[in-house]
């Protein structure tokens, strides 16, 4: 079909507009990745835009010698498996468990859910109740908090309840338990809404420096996200960081190795996408639709 004047210029119209917002979204990520390979010092003279002018490793290097990095880097990772492991677990089972119709208290159960989902008792009675359970100033306060997620159960529940009652039957009668069910049965079918799930909770995890802010005291247990929040906070209030903090023997700056810890942060989240991404299309769907 022949396209029309109209359509052609539709269509110009429409890739320009396509190629304006590509090069938007991705040349901040293409800048921090370029500058990360320049010289720190160097860098903060400007007039660096496409290409590195002064290439170096220098950054990276600083990066993997500085134990307080590398340190921060083991909490992040330590935190996201753990977290997201058993993130997912228990939002899986509690979103299983409330799919059963015959559920005593069901309705009690998601309208509780539901409350807790959209209200919130505030930072100081959130700060009182970590304190109780003593998880303040422990590694286990970036875990625990985060091993139910409300909004996920909502969205699991629908897709539960999708499932054909005849697989848990038949299950049953061959006298399987329920968690045998569960484990052997509902989980390998529920790979997109777990992968979804997955992604979800374990950048948030990879991310999160609010809580090492706010509960967390000890250095040793400071996470990635919080130290490179910390050294944007150091530059941002001091005029002279650059040359302040310039170490120059190697060149480098605080900042220079920040965009070097930045580039080191986005690669596994970028390495594991693709893994999920056949899982992740068809879980975006997950609980959009209840027939």
């Amino acid at each position: 079909m022949k396209k029309s004047r109209q359509d052609w210029i539709l269509d110009i119209i429409i890739y320009t507009l396509s190629v304006i917002i590509l090069f938007a979204t991705v040349y901040p990520f293409y800048y921090v990745f370029m500058l990360s390979f320049n010289e720190g010092i160097d860098a903060s003279l400007g007039g660096i835009y496409w290409f590195p002018r002064k290439f170096t490793l220098t950054n990276y290097s600083k990066f993997f010698t500085d134990w307080k990095w590398v340190r921060g880097l083991g909490v992040s990772m330590a935190r996201t498996v753990l977290g997201t492991a058993l993130g997912v677990l228990f939002t899986t089972l509690v979103a299983y468990g409330i799919s059963f119709k015959d559920l005593i208290g069901r309705k009690a159960y998601m309208t509780f859910i539901i409350i807790c989902m959209y209200f919130s008792g505030g930072i100081i009675p959130y700060y009182t109740l970590l304190r109780e359970l003593h998880l303040i100033d422990t590694f286990w306060v970036y875990v625990v908090p985060g091993m139910l997620n409300l909004f996920y159960i909502t969205i699991g529940r629908t897709f539960f309840e999708g499932i054909p009652d005849s697989l848990r039957e038949s299950a049953k009668i061959d006298g399987a338990s329920e968690l045998r069910i569960f484990a052997r049965i509902i989980m390998p079918i529920s790979k997109p809404f777990m992968a979804t799930l997955a992604l979800f909770v374990g950048v948030g995890h990879w991310n999160n420096w609010y809580d090492s802010t706010f509960f967390v005291k000890t250095k040793t247990l400071r996470t990635l996200p919080y130290l490179m929040m910390e050294i944007i906070n150091q530059f941002q209030s001091t005029a002279s960081d650059t040359v302040a903090a310039a170490h120059r023997s190697s060149g480098t700056t605080s900042l220079s190795v920040q965009l070097a810890a930045m580039v080191i942060s986005v690669v596994p989240i970028i390495f594991i996408y693709p893994f999920l991404q056949k899982y992740f299309v068809t879980g975006m769907m997950v609980g959009a639709v209840k027939e």
